[in-house]
């Protein structure tokens, strides 16, 4: 794929992700995260020749532009969406497959200080929640749901849905199927069942006219 083929199916791909995408020249002069995905093509160019220095200062430039943080190694597939884009962060090692899509705040970071495989690898359609943290060389399989503000930190198996945090899978879903196959949450079911007792508890403190009972004086 030509390098002007790959630009426009990142256009597309703003305009079948988001409603709001009116034109594909509003795209183009508006949308931070088609600017951050066209500067990092340059960047990650120079990267891939070793030339030194420059690359990070591409990066750095594209950073202060748009709010978007991506390392010139990163490895991107074609038609990435990063919508609105502020305080996205992907780092050195981590790779994005075809068809992702990535909203504001999300990091793609890493622990390790090894020069090793130390970020996330993301399969292809994936799409990743607001401040959504995938921390470390884990592995996201195709089709999966990061839910906004989850911390990921574990492998994530192919069509599922995960969230919180420590993130967890809830659900299952398949492509192009509204059918969800939701997972028990027994997280979940305690808090239900606590608030459900301070329920109950609550009734028994009133008295018959509904007023509150005054507790006893102790002493």
């Amino acid at each position: 794929m030509t390098i002007l083929n790959s630009i426009i199916g990142d256009i597309r791909a703003a305009r079948r992700e988001d409603p709001a995408a009116t034109s594909n020249l509003e795209v183009i002069l508006a949308y931070p995260g088609f600017h951050a995905r066209q500067i990092h093509r340059l960047s990650h160019a120079l990267y891939e020749r070793r030339v030194p220095v420059v690359p990070r200062l591409v990066s750095h430039v594209g950073r202060f532009l748009t709010g978007i943080e991506i390392h010139p190694g990163a490895r991107i597939g074609e038609g990435l969406f990063i919508d609105h884009g502020m305080g996205v962060v992907i780092g050195e090692t981590a790779e994005i497959g075809n068809d992702c899509h990535l909203y504001q705040g999300v990091t793609l970071g890493g622990t390790s200080t090894r020069r090793e495989k130390r970020h996330p690898t993301l399969a292809d359609h994936v799409v990743v929640g607001a401040g959504a943290e995938l921390i470390g060389a884990i592995y996201v399989g195709e089709n999966a749901r990061i839910g906004a503000g989850s911390v990921v930190v574990t492998n994530v198996p192919a069509n599922a849905t995960v969230v919180g945090v420590p993130g967890h899978v809830v659900a299952y879903h398949e492509p192009g199927d509204d059918t969800v196959v939701h997972l028990p949450d027994p997280e979940w079911d305690r808090l239900q069942e606590l608030e459900e007792r301070v329920g109950r508890l609550e009734k028994r403190m009133e008295s018959p006219d509904g007023t509150p009972e005054t507790p006893p004086e102790i002493g």
